[in-house]
């Protein structure tokens, strides 16, 4: 077992763990999903990004979306329909299986 690995139970040092960006650094691109010169106190301090772009990075970003055929959204949309209706039909069962325990238990 490495001595970094997840597993390992011996803790790292503070002096070998990688420091974080801080609010003065850039990500690079490939870290910031393509989203080129924002700026790190933007993605690690959990303010709101700058809305100066922001509709067009969303336009930039809904091209890049792969979207589902019409075939495959109407399969899935059944899929997703049945699994529901199973889902609620199992907790309902139950729930009737333990009202009726309960009703027998505390005549």
């Amino acid at each position: 077992m490495e001595p970094d690995s997840p597993q390992s139970a011996t803790p790292r040092s503070p002096q070998s763990r990688p420091e974080a960006a801080t609010a003065t650094e850039t990500v690079p691109e490939s870290a910031a999903d393509g989203a080129a010169g924002t700026s790190a106190a933007a993605v690690t301090d959990g303010s709101a990004p700058l809305p100066a772009g922001f509709t067009a990075a969303t336009i930039d970003e809904l091209r890049r979306v792969v979207w589902p055929s019409r075939q495959q959204l109407f399969s899935e949309s059944v899929a997703v329909i049945l699994m529901v209706g199973l889902s609620a039909a199992a907790i309902a069962a139950i729930d009737r299986l333990f009202g009726w325990g309960a009703s027998q238990v505390f005549r």
